[in-house]
């Protein structure tokens, strides 16, 4: 009996894809994923977060941090809802990049210190003596995995930097797994001079040691070209040509399947894990808390709530040296007044920035009114 001829297996002909888009297979939506898709339209719309947004276009997930009238300044809600942003970004099969990025003048010019340094009234930041470690430790360590959730994203994360990364700012932007930073953007972490110490500890990981000295030992901001040369950037861009370099990136790496990009960045960030990177961080995260219950932690907090954050800054940033009162002085040597225009370098470009800016959108007769408050609204400054 003659035996049934095998048919050949047919292959289908390749489709044209479209001009300028990248083809998607198109799959039905299974109900969690059709969910998933209404709070995405949800967040995109600014209906959940209050201190960011988030919209996905293409491959794309675009992370806003969006509080623009306080240069983007770290507050009790930032941390979370940064996670939680990443974590929807993690859970969208459309996205294979997440971008971060900085509404208005800034990316995030760190913690906001008018409110912590110089208010605090619940001391979450500075305890009443004695102090509990654990119990700042437990708030700090917090925030901590909150923007290393950036860091452990399975999709790869990209900080575009513009205006300033400062502080607390600067730890943002070292957990994501790339930086294109404005040519004059600046990134670094002053408080490391008095009354910080930077948690996520990625400085020596990104940089190396003596370079990671180099910042922390000084508190020093460097520009973009330096960011780049020092290879904390990965690209660095004019800022008229920023967002095209950042999204020249993402697209080479969205091309990727989204298996291949998390078994890729998982093989890399253990080898990072395997240096030893949380137990730096439970140190960095300890010793932040020191910092700000020390002798001088404790002088600088005083000092910002009698003169102001400005003018404490001011001094910190100054090279000028910093008080060291010792154990059971408050440092009531060092509160002399401060200059009445007391204020870091820093937030004289900011403020200087902002007052030309708004001296260009106001009629003539308004000019001088806008001047004087822009200067105000820039003169207490996070970080």
């Amino acid at each position: 009996m003659a035996s049934k001829s095998t048919p050949k297996a047919t292959v289908p002909a390749a489709k044209k894809p479209s001009t300028g888009t990248a083809t998607v297979s198109k799959k039905k939506a299974t109900p969690a994923a059709a969910a998933l898709g209404k709070r995405m339209a949800s967040v995109a719309a600014d209906r959940v977060f209050s201190t960011l947004h988030i919209a996905v276009q293409g491959r794309i997930a675009t992370i806003t941090l969006n509080r623009p009238e306080r240069l983007n300044a770290i507050n009790d809600e930032m941390p979370g809802e940064i996670r939680q942003a990443v974590e929807l970004a993690n859970a969208d099969d459309r996205v294979h990049v997440i971008v971060l990025r900085g509404a208005g003048d800034a990316f995030c010019a760190g913690y906001d210190l008018k409110h912590y340094a110089e208010g605090d009234p619940t001391n979450v930041i500075t305890q009443p003596m004695p102090w509990d470690p654990m119990i700042d430790y437990k708030f700090m360590k917090r925030n901590t995995e909150d923007f290393m959730s950036l860091w452990r994203s399975y999709k790869p994360t990209i900080a575009r930097v513009h205006g300033y990364a400062a502080a607390g700012g600067s730890d943002i932007a070292s957990c994501c797994d790339f930086i294109v930073m404005e040519d004059k953007a600046r990134i670094g972490y002053m408080p490391v001079r008095v009354w910080g110490c930077p948690s996520p500890a990625m400085w020596v990981y990104r940089l190396g040691a003596m370079r990671a000295k180099r910042m922390m030992l000084t508190g020093d901001l460097i520009d973009g070209k330096q960011a780049f040369e020092w290879g904390l950037a990965t690209e660095v861009a004019p800022l008229a040509k920023l967002d095209a370099v950042v999204q020249q990136l993402a697209e080479r790496m969205a091309g990727v399947p989204k298996n291949q990009l998390m078994m890729n960045k998982l093989v890399i960030n253990q080898a990072i894990d395997a240096m030893g990177l949380e137990q730096t961080q439970m140190f960095a995260n300890v010793f932040d808390g020191i910092t700000r219950h020390s002798p001088e932690g404790m002088w600088f907090k005083r000092y910002a709530q009698t003169y102001g954050f400005p003018a404490a800054v001011e001094w910190r940033d100054s090279g000028r040296p910093l008080p060291e009162p010792g154990p059971g002085d408050f440092g009531d040597a060092f509160m002399e007044r401060p200059a009445p225009d007391a204020r870091s370098l820093w937030s004289r470009d900011v403020s200087g920035k902002r007052v030309a800016k708004s001296a260009k959108k106001d009629k003539p007769k308004a000019k001088e009114k806008s001047k004087r408050k822009s200067a105000k609204a820039a003169s207490d400054w996070s970080a």
